[in-house]
């Protein structure tokens, strides 16, 4: 059964590379939802639908035969995310689980692009998933600070970058992940001190074409040349010979890459590229999106204080959030409420109760008051107010340790322990 699985599994991935090799962008028209690696809006107030997602960028739903898979040669429950269908689909990840069964390498690599100070709660999510992944297998991990691609998009300055590049890490720090087993590296500081990281850079970007990355992106005429040239030093991360420091000679060590679906495009990209290179293909695991506040019409972002929870929120400031803004699902009115029950796949407390609270009975019991109209939407607030309060709250004490030396250890060339 399993083999059937995984052929199928296979045949879907390569379906998805030709789509890029045939330079697909998957443009929306109409009521499509946009997904891209800039822009992410539906227009259904349930979101993005991920089932149409995976059909559009070819690749395979997590289906309960691989999470049963991984709960079996681990040894443990999978976390939260995956039986909750927000890491929902994948990329070869079958290729790192027979790697795992027969105790040969992979590593993780991961990333964030420091466009502001604060990470928000929607940052959290790959990083909260790798740091279990990276705990349950065993292995090292990547972290790339695409510091050079804000510069590029966000129009801010070179000073101004860096210093959220430098919070944004000591944010990721705080998160608890093992300085032995992870490095972190800024790409306009660490281009220049690995000169194989650069070749792999050029060999990605020789093997591209202009009108490829055209389509693949949705680049413009009148776009910089540094946006058209970016793509390829997002994929060099994915081959271990980019880090001659960590894996030695060792240049055919395959990468899992858990990202936000908007991220997939970079890796249709370099999965396309990988086999010209003589390199393995990086597989992929892909998140939902945490919504916006005010509605799952699009994620929460950096640019709408009102739509997002920043990590550096008073306790006050989110409660404020979340009562003012976070859109309900519930009756206009208490009566209405109590006959007819709220609507659980548009109500953002509960939405956002699916990715923080990790007690399933606990949420299944929410689930089903909230529905039968028992639970009102003052009282799902008041539930989600007190566990974002306290996670911000850990989070926030755990920023305070890390100091400028931590942050100098982690982004260090060296070897990890692995």
């Amino acid at each position: 059964m399993m083999s059937e699985v995984n052929n199928i599994e296979v045949i879907s991935d390569q379906l998805g590379d030709q789509k890029l090799s045939k330079e697909v962008n998957n443009d929306v028209n109409g009521d499509e939802d946009k997904v891209d690696p800039w822009n992410v809006c539906s227009n259904s107030a349930t979101g993005v639908d991920y089932d149409k997602l995976i059909v559009r960028f070819g690749c395979s739903k997590l289906t309960d035969d691989i999470l049963q898979r991984m709960e079996t040669l681990t040894n443990q429950r999978v976390h939260h995310f995956l039986r909750r269908k927000i890491f929902f689909s994948h990329r070869d990840l079958h290729v790192i689980l027979k790697r795992y069964e027969e105790k040969q390498p992979f590593f993780l690599y991961t990333g964030r692009g420091p466009s502001s100070s604060a990470l928000h709660l929607g940052h959290l999510i790959p990083f909260i998933f790798t740091k279990w992944l990276q705990e349950t297998f065993n292995v090292p991990l990547v972290i790339q600070m695409t510091d050079d691609e804000k510069y590029l998009w966000k129009g801010l300055s070179i000073d101004e970058i860096k210093k959220a590049t430098k919070e944004n890490i000591k944010d990721i720090i705080a998160m608890g992940f093992d300085v032995n087993k992870t490095f972190i590296f800024s790409d306009l500081s660490f281009i220049g001190k690995c000169p194989a990281f650069y070749e792999n850079i050029i060999k990605v970007q020789r093997s591209v074409t202009f009108n490829q990355v055209k389509g693949i992106f949705g680049f413009g005429d009148s776009d910089c040349i540094g946006k058209i040239g970016f793509p390829a030093i997002q994929a060099a991360p994915s081959f271990s010979s980019s880090f001659p420091f960590i894996f030695k000679e060792k240049k055919d060590i395959p990468v899992l890459i858990p990202c936000a679906i908007d991220q997939d495009p970079y890796f249709r990209m370099t999965r396309d590229v990988a086999p010209k290179l003589s390199k393995p293909k990086p597989a992929l695991i892909h998140s939902t999106f945490l919504p916006a506040l005010t509605g799952a019409q699009t994620k929460m972002s950096a640019s709408d204080p009102n739509n997002s929870i920043f990590l550096t929120d008073s306790a006050n400031q989110i409660k404020n959030k979340i009562n003012r803004y976070a859109f309900s699902g519930g009756g206009a009115t208490i009566d209405e409420h109590r006959a007819n029950g709220g609507n659980c796949d548009i109500d953002i407390a509960f939405q956002y109760l699916k990715f923080f609270l990790e007690d399933d009975n606990r949420l299944e019991q929410y689930r089903t008051d909230y529905s039968s109209g028992q639970l009102l939407t003052g009282d799902l607030k008041k539930e989600l107010i007190g566990i974002i309060q306290k996670i911000v709250s850990q989070h926030q004490e755990n920023r305070k340790k890390v100091t400028d030396e931590m942050v100098d250890q982690f982004m260090a060339l060296r070897n990890l322990n692995f």
